[in-house]
């Protein structure tokens, strides 16, 4: 068995506060959907809503058009005769996703309309749709309450639209207000009483059952489930690609076209787009999901993956990491070694393991790169020689003034000095830092991600900590540092980073 999936992270997903995608931000969006992730429809504006929707949808019919996929791209519309049609063929669509009500309450509350008027307008829009060459799907907005509280409303509506030209009739759990039992119950009804015709599931999360609710729709026989990337969307957002992936494949050993290891890039990509920081615990995609903190569980995985689950992180483009910190063991710590190609005795084992439980502790942050620092530290070796130091640094700010800085550093025993402007402090002392690294033809990293913050209730005076994440020729590593100066504590990761990549030589 097969499961489709219809994604809606740019109409239902842009939903999300906050969220207001370019058009060019939205055609690049739908390529990464369509061609890398290959997910089978997606689902890209509301028709009538604005003209910045109007041309960003045009932009991605003229690009689907060129691709051969254009039936594969859909617009919301309304029951208002022609008017969203003429909205979508003048765009360049080819699908409409009707909105209808799905509950008697919006329909007689709402519309102010019977069923038996609501059904003929609903039929003109389909008429007209043939003629026009446009495809229809039809939403049933309010749903969930329609089955709960007005079913033979639903019974009425699909009687009178089963023998209709419409290809997909969407069941959306509009409010969130669904169980697991509910959705079985529901969906099952459908699927029973209309065997003939196609149906799509589309989940909100206000309960936190998204993904429950998903998983017992396909249970029930939906065989088309509406998501979005990241979760985005109104209120608590919908269900995330990215969970629905696990339920399908892992669950129920269904097929599906989504290609998982192309998962984690668009998942980053749009949460640049959106300004939407994905939460570090979301599972498949989050910054943690992959990362052991127990020590226990990294010497499971030492003895045969007792702690491996399916959902391993190779098949999503990602690596397995154990971090460093009060629940470390010493099998934690020996995982992070072996990536570093550094060797403790047993003694330097046991100091080293009992640092980095009394700094866990303390709640600081401790990353793989901390390690050769603490090992330097608690043993007073030469283990890890620190090679370059920041000696002097001026920095300076003006009004309509282009920051300037000037750094002085050492490296092995020489001191080398070099001024340059830039656009704010840090980034002018990075210039001349570089500066000065490319007169002595030394690499230097790509700044990836600079994340400042202070504590909760934190004053101005409050210590800032910084965690800059590089990328040096494809090894991706973090360099933290505290100061109450928020450009000085960026100088130190910059330091500890100009260290760590000794390591790697030049």
């Amino acid at each position: 068995m097969k499961i489709t999936i219809m994604d809606t992270t740019l109409r239902d997903g842009e939903q999300t506060s906050g969220v207001s995608f370019t058009a060019s931000e939205k055609l690049n969006i739908a390529r990464l959907l369509l061609e890398d992730l290959k997910v089978d429809r997606i689902e890209v504006a509301s028709a009538r809503v604005s003209e910045g929707e109007f041309k960003g949808a045009a932009l991605i019919f003229d690009w689907a058009r060129n691709r051969g996929c254009l039936e594969q791209v859909e617009v919301l519309g309304f029951v208002d005769g022609d008017v969203s049609l003429k909205w979508i063929r003048d765009a360049g669509g080819k699908v409409i996703n009707l909105l209808m009500k799905g509950s008697l309450k919006h329909c007689q509350n709402q519309l102010r309309k019977t069923p038996e008027e609501h059904i003929s307008g609903v039929k003109e829009v389909i008429r007209n749709a043939g003629e026009m060459g446009i495809r229809v799907n039809i939403y049933f907005e309010d749903w969930s309450n329609g089955m709960r509280n007005s079913p033979d409303y639903m019974y009425q509506v699909l009687d009178a639209l089963q023998d209709e030209q419409v290809d997909h009739f969407m069941l959306p759990d509009t409010l969130g207000i669904l169980n697991h039992q509910e959705t079985y119950a529901f969906c099952r009804d459908m699927r029973t009483r209309y065997p003939q015709l196609t149906f799509d599931f589309h989940a909100h999360n206000d309960y936190d059952l998204a993904t429950a609710n998903v998983f017992s729709a396909i249970r029930a026989g939906i065989t088309c489930i509406h998501t979005t990337v990241n979760g985005l969307g109104e209120r608590a957002g919908n269900v995330p690609l990215s969970s629905v992936i696990g339920v399908v494949r892992d669950h129920f050993k269904y097929e599906m076209s989504v290609r998982e290891d192309m998962l984690y890039n668009v998942s980053k990509l749009i949460e640049s787009f959106s300004g939407v920081r994905i939460p570090d615990n979301k599972p498949l995609i989050g910054e943690n999901v992959f990362t052991q903190t127990s020590g226990i569980h990294a010497d499971g995985d030492q003895k045969d993956d007792l702690y491996y689950n399916d959902l391993l992180p190779e098949r999503f483009g990602r690596k397995r990491t154990y971090a460093l910190g009060k629940m470390s063991g010493k099998a934690s710590i020996l995982k992070n070694l072996e990536e570093l190609g550094i060797k403790l005795d047993k003694d330097e084992m046991k100091q080293v393991t009992e640092r980095v439980i009394e700094l866990g502790d303390k709640k600081e942050i401790i990353t793989k790169e901390d390690l050769p620092y603490i090992i330097s530290d608690v043993l007073r070796s030469k283990r890890v020689e620190e090679k370059i130091r920041i000696r002097n640094f001026s920095l300076s700010v003006a009004n309509g003034l282009r920051s300037v800085a000037t750094v002085a550093i050492e490296i092995d025993s020489q001191v080398h000095e070099e001024t340059s402007s830039g656009d704010g402090q840090y980034d002018a002392f990075m210039k001349a830092l570089w500066k000065i690294y490319d007169r002595l033809n030394r690499k230097h990293p790509v700044l990836t991600d600079y994340v400042v913050t202070i504590p909760p209730g934190g004053k101005t005076d409050a210590l800032v900590e910084c965690m800059i994440t590089w990328n040096y020729e494809g090894h991706v590593f973090k360099t933290r540092a505290l100061d109450p100066d928020q450009t000085v504590a960026a100088i130190k990761c910059t330091t500890r980073m100009l260290n760590i990549i000794e390591t790697f030589g030049n």
